[in-house]
């Protein structure tokens, strides 16, 4: 059978990841403006509109609901999901607090929830994680990220900081996972720096890092800008391991390649086959077993830890 969804917020992010995909029939949307929430579901097929998010949740025929709203707004609906009986896909961040996570646990009990981070079980995790735990290039030292993303139309809830807006929260999700799949989250130390220049103060440059007691440290460069990057080098005492372009803004499927750069020897580059990210997020959320709740907590504890810590620097001066 296939899922039958809801989707609270009528989003080109919903339409991407959620609209014309096998084993999923979108029955329901929701919007703040009913109006649009109309245009959507007729431009998509959508049989029913709901004229608010409460009402959609209470039709019964619906299994899973996608929310796509602004950040601040994720955690309230996916608790109402959960305590609806639905499981919850929530684009990421999940939520913003540890606060918010801990409730949100406490309403899933017998709900699943799923953090939407489309670059989430990629086999590049799995095979820098064996680089990493097996010794092969000698002890990890250090992994830089750098992500840019494209300058957010005027007016939106990312220029607006009580609504979850700035680019640390657009990228902490997928810096933070990536680190979780390959190295862990055992971390002892964390910092957070923004010049928080953006409109209304919000932070569109970023800079955060993460120690471990093993003496590896892992940095993130974040900011909006003209050029989308999304890279990570990572530096282990005999070799680099780099991968660019492993978060891309398109629809198919993209290759992959770990560009591995011995301190003697020569460069060997390994190859994924092209991977559509929000079909494998999809799969992820079809599988009867999963659920990305217990993983996505640790992150949302650190993303706020670090998040504090460069608003805490900016008062102090």
């Amino acid at each position: 059978m296939p899922l039958e969804l809801g989707l609270i917020g009528a989003t080109g992010i919903a339409a991407r990841t959620m609209l014309g995909k096998a084993d999923v029939d979108v029955r329901a949307v929701a919007a703040s403006d009913p109006v649009r929430a109309k245009e959507f579901a007729g431009r998509y097929d959508i049989p029913l509109v709901y004229e608010n998010y409460s009402a959609l949740l209470a039709d019964p025929a619906i299994d899973a609901v996608y929310i796509s709203l602004h950040n601040a707004a994720h955690h309230r609906w996916a608790v109402r999901a959960a305590v609806a009986g639905k499981d919850v896909i929530v684009e990421k961040p999940l939520c913003l607090t540890a606060a918010e996570a801990e409730e949100l646990c406490f309403a899933a009990e017998n709900t699943r929830v799923f953090e939407a981070v489309a670059t989430a079980g990629h086999p590049w995790q799995s095979t820098v994680h064996e680089f990493i735990e097996s010794g092969r290039y000698g002890v990890l030292r250090s992994i830089r990220t750098r992500m840019t993303f494209a300058v957010p139309a005027p007016g939106g809830y990312r220029d607006r900081p009580d609504l979850g807006g700035g680019i640390f929260y657009d990228c902490a999700s997928y810096w933070l996972q990536a680190l979780q799949a390959t190295i862990g989250l055992d971390v002892t130390a964390y910092e957070g720096r923004s010049t928080y220049d953006g409109p209304n103060g919000v932070d569109r440059d970023f800079d955060a890092s993460l120690h471990w007691a093993s003496g590896a440290e892992a940095m993130l460069t974040c900011a909006v800008g003209a050029e989308h990057v999304a890279e990570h080098l990572f530096t282990f005492a005999e070799a680099t391991v780099k991968l660019r372009n492993f978060l891309r803004p398109v629809l198919g499927a993209v290759p992959l390649n770990l560009v591995v750069t011995p301190a003697s020897g020569d460069r060997e580059v390994i190859g994924f086959p092209p991977t559509a990210y929000y079909e494998q997020q999809l799969a992820r959320i079809l599988d009867e077993d999963g659920d990305d709740l217990a993983a996505a907590r640790p992150r949302i504890e650190l993303m706020e830890a670090i998040y504090s810590d460069a608003l805490s620097r900016k008062e102090n001066g």
